[in-house]
């Protein structure tokens, strides 16, 4: 076999098989293929696509690259959930404690934030102590005893992936859905939980800018993860404005810990009891997802929820005083209030761009090696909708640094689009795909 005439055949729009997309991605993985040819073959999958069946085996092939976590020895039916990546979503901090307090083992594998959209273990880290790096007995042992556990990733799942998402990102093959699907679901089923909810985002702050985008990646990756056996379904949701108040690490902490009490944004709250009712039907903890709903309101009324999340940092050697009083987590120096200019309703604003001011105030990574501000970050006080008079706080800017603070001040009033009430008020949940 010679990747020559796998990238000709792709070329002329035939479809792959599965002996030879095992061997790209192998050979690819190993080093034996270089990343010329490889270009070549990813801008004529890019151009030609792919069909459902070539999707699955490139999956499968990026799968089999690497390690697999076996989590048979959790007792259990084990569910996970992934966010294709937004701002200010911190529903992992809140939905994992939730579904633990249900009786479900969560056990959760998540990765760090680049650009924009943040990342759970660094929301973590900003905890002291907290420890993201356990071993996969640790990880194991601790979901068992307390039925919850968010850590970090080995290096060895799906190397394949991270070779070829790496070209993707220099030879502008990135917005494919067959490849997009593969490179998400792949780390996915590597982690062998039983059921998978997806919360795919769509909208200004969001990967996928145009509902169609989103539903068509959606029901991608709800087939592919069914097709490999696992319990899979999907929502889209709304990333036309950032998902609660808080944008930032310590920010969001503070914040998923005032919703666990029953004091957050309402928006961050619903979006977390929907995604839980969801996982605890694929449980089969409840038969349908108005139980769940009920379930999962009935931890945070009676406190279970937030101790939870309090076990969850002590058996991970954080600092929990810092979650019983979130005064203790990081704090900026200064605090700037963006005051409106003008009087009318919030009509919108750009997430990706509220995104990038909170980038640039440190609170996320242009790079890997970025080091990051978990102090600094915004809270919205205005959104979507929300009416607004001269002079009211449109945002509260959190930051180390005045002069990067009054920068992103003056992009904020440009960010905020107000003027008449919407004809039409936001939705939060725009689809829900089953397999």
């Amino acid at each position: 076999m010679r990747i020559y005439d796998i990238i000709e055949k792709k070329r002329d729009r035939h479809p792959l098989s599965k002996e030879e997309i095992n061997y790209f991605v192998q050979e690819y993985a190993n080093g034996n293929i270089p990343d010329y040819q490889i270009s070549a073959l990813l801008m004529a999958i890019f151009i030609n696509k792919m069909t459902d069946d070539e999707t699955f085996y490139l999956t499968k092939a990026i799968i089999d690259s690497g390690e697999t976590v076996d989590l048979s020895s959790i007792k259990g039916m084990k569910v996970d959930k992934h966010s294709t990546g937004g701002v200010g979503d911190s529903t992992t901090l809140i939905l994992g404690p939730m579904i633990a307090a249900c009786g479900v083992p969560f056990a959760k594998m998540s990765g760090r934030g680049l650009g924009h959209t943040g990342g759970t273990l660094d929301k973590l880290e900003s905890i002291k102590g907290f420890n993201v790096n356990l071993s996969r007995s640790e990880f194991v042992d601790i979901v068992n005893k307390i039925n919850i556990s968010i850590c970090s990733q080995t290096a060895n799942i799906t190397p394949a992936d991270k070779k070829l998402y790496a070209l993707r990102d220099v030879t502008a093959t990135v917005d494919n859905v067959s490849l997009i699907a593969s490179s998400i679901m792949s780390k996915k089923l590597a982690i062998q939980s039983d059921g998978i909810v997806l919360d795919v985002k769509v909208g200004s702050g969001a990967f996928m800018k145009n509902i169609q985008q989103a539903e068509s990646l959606a029901r991608e990756m709800v087939r592919i993860g069914n097709d490999y056996g696992r319990n899979t379904l999907a929502v889209v949701t709304n990333m036309d404005q950032p998902l609660g108040n808080a944008i930032g690490n310590a920010l969001e902490v503070k914040e998923a810990v005032k919703t666990l009490k029953g004091e957050g944004p309402s928006d961050l709250e619903e979006l977390c009891i929907v995604l839980g009712s969801k996982l605890l039907v694929l449980a089969k903890k409840v038969s349908n997802e108005l139980e769940g709903k009920e379930m999962i309101r009935q931890t945070i009324e009676n406190g279970s929820a937030y101790r939870k999340l309090l076990e969850m940092v002590r058996y991970q050697d954080g600092d929990i005083s810092m979650i019983e009083d979130t005064k203790l987590l990081p704090t900026a120096n200064y605090i700037l209030e963006v005051k409106s200019t003008t009087t009318g309703y919030v009509r919108a604003m750009n997430a990706e761009k509220i995104g990038k001011c909170a980038l640039s105030l440190g609170a996320g990574r242009e790079t890997l090696d970025s080091k990051i501000d978990m102090s600094a970050g915004l809270v919205l006080n205005k959104k979507i909708d929300d009416f607004v008079e001269e002079g009211d706080t449109l945002v509260y800017i959190h930051t180390n640094d005045m002069v990067k603070g009054q920068e992103v001040y003056k992009r904020i009033l440009d960010i905020y689009d107000i003027g008449d009430k919407n004809l039409r008020s936001q939705k939060l949940i725009l689809e829900e795909i089953k397999y």
